[in-house]
């Protein structure tokens, strides 16, 4: 297999229909821009009779968002939604609105935006940050969305917004503890949605236990062996489970079943019906077979006709598991609810996994000295008291050593791979794939340059990538399916697809310590 793809023969046709997908996404953003922009522009007639009707308020603005629900076909909350997005892009983040109109962004990245704006806007009214924090924040996300998903720039946003309204986040943080709670709702067929809410750092470190069991439930379960279960009918039976009778253990001929006119047949094996106990005939005494069995004689004691019956009942029948992984997450969380620990027929070893989070904090707020916000990689802000909580009971923490630009460029451990591996979890916290939020500890460490061919085990040569994507550059994938990657000296990830067009993934960059 030669080391550069060889592209397709239509390659230019794919790149073409890539580049009309692209500019169709743009205008869609664009004419999603221009229904925003009408939002808005009803927004103010409605303040306007809102001046006029005061006491009316509720009403006017239920009776606006319900004609445009109806007139949309949407729900009441999507509308919502989309109102107060206009609102806040038309009168706050001009600069949003700006590359909302040219394409550059979606209306996907723009609710991302604005909900994370909604603490910076919050803190600008407490006093807690200047005013100029918002426009700070809208320049900086900018640089995220306009290069990343919606599901990136979910991620970086809350860093940013909590990063300039420092205490306030917190605050919300501890009121909002107060909020958790579990709920029930009924729904179709039989079915019920159970909702916990709970603080972001458990309710991520649940999720993270439940898939980790149900992967190990899913990787053993070929594993189980027929299990031997007590049968009322045997337990008189001075035998062992070695000597009972399996049904590919018997051959049977017409000479050895003469005479048993009140015999049960059931596949491969029979018993006389224990209920005629009259009619039972005797021999010597209990049979036992094994894989090279003769034809048994036609006498036999009622004993050893309940031994070959009751066999069937005797061997647990477990189903094939076809289980999906969110089926398995839902029993085993249904099993550790209701039992306190998963039941034996979900696999063997659940009991040693742990859930896993990472965090990363300052250590002057991890001794007491201050209270500035830590970070749960990968899923934003946390409050200072509770990572702290955290901190008490890990068992190991990394020092992370960051640049001016909030970059991680350094980490102390105590052997030279184990460096490397740390410091590749602190660099990337997800796969590197452009778009992917994978978390790295259900990654694997992969050589940019394969190492089959000449790469080096460097830190400036790998990178996290989850299964998926790992399998996109592996050799096995024929030349003209086959991407390649490149690493740059500032951790940046290049991508080039079998089109031969580039995408770059950056580095994440922690902001929280900046």
């Amino acid at each position: 297999m030669s080391g550069s793809p060889t592209p397709p023969p239509d390659i230019d046709e794919r790149r073409r229909l890539v580049d009309a997908w692209v500019d169709v996404r743009r205008q869609i953003a664009r004419l999603e821009a221009e229904a925003s922009a009408l939002l808005g522009e009803r927004l103010r007639t409605h303040d306007e009779d809102i001046a006029e009707h005061p006491h009316h308020r509720d009403a006017i603005h239920r009776s606006m968002v319900a004609e445009y629900a109806a007139a949309g076909r949407l729900s009441q909350g999507a509308i919502e939604f989309a109102f107060a997005d206009a609102m806040v892009v038309g009168r706050d983040l001009l600069a949003v609105g700006q590359a909302f109109q040219r394409g550059d962004i979606t209306a996907a990245h723009v609710h991302e935006i604005v909900r994370c704006a909604a603490v910076v806007r919050e803190a600008i009214r407490n006093g807690t940050a200047d005013a100029s924090a918002l426009g700070l924040y809208e320049n900086a996300v900018l640089v995220v969305a306009e290069s990343e998903s919606a599901i990136r720039t979910r991620m970086h946003a809350p860093r940013l917004a909590a990063a300039l309204a420092g205490e306030s986040v917190s605050e919300r943080h501890r009121r909002a503890t107060d909020e958790r709670g579990v709920s029930v709702k009924s729904l179709d067929d039989g079915l019920a949605l159970l909702t916990a809410v709970l603080p972001e750092a458990l309710a991520f470190a649940v999720r993270d236990r439940l898939t980790a069991m149900a992967k190990e439930v899913i990787a053993t379960r070929g594993n189980d062996e027929p299990a031997w279960m007590p049968h009322p009918l045997l337990d008189h039976a001075d035998i062992s489970p070695d000597e009972w009778i399996l049904p590919e253990h018997v051959a049977w001929d017409d000479e050895a079943t003469a005479g048993l006119d009140d015999a049960i047949f059931g596949g491969t094996t029979f018993t006389t019906d224990p209920l005629r106990a009259s009619d039972a005939v005797t021999a010597s005494g209990p049979v036992a077979a094994s894989a090279s069995s003769a034809p048994m004689d036609a006498a036999i004691d009622i004993d050893a006709a309940i031994d070959i019956g009751a066999v069937v009942d005797v061997v647990e029948q477990r189903p094939v598991d076809t289980r999906t992984l969110d089926q398995v997450r839902a029993d085993l969380l249904t099993d550790l609810l209701l039992a306190g620990a998963p039941s034996g027929c979900h696999g063997t070893g659940l009991g040693r996994i742990q859930a896993r989070v990472q965090v990363t904090v300052a250590a002057t707020t991890l001794a007491g000295l201050d209270d500035r916000l830590a970070e749960l990689d990968g899923h934003g802000p946390l409050d200072a008291d509770t990572a702290r909580a955290l901190a008490a009971r890990a068992t190991g923490w990394s020092r992370l050593f960051l640049d001016a630009e909030g970059m991680v460029t350094e980490t102390d451990a105590y052997t030279p791979t184990e460096n490397m591996r740390r410091f590749l979890r602190a660099r990337d916290q997800h796969c590197r794939f452009p778009g992917c939020r994978m978390p790295v500890h259900r990654c694997d460490i992969d050589h940019t340059h394969e190492h089959s061919r000449g790469g080096r085990t460097r830190l400036d040569n790998l990178s996290h990538l989850c299964r998926g994507h790992h399998a996109l550059k592996h050799p096995d994938v024929h030349d003209a399916h086959r991407w390649s990657a490149k690493s740059l000296p500032d951790g940046t990830i290049e991508w080039t697809s079998p089109l031969g067009r580039t995408y770059s993934d950056h580095a994440p960059r922690r902001v929280m310590f900046v």
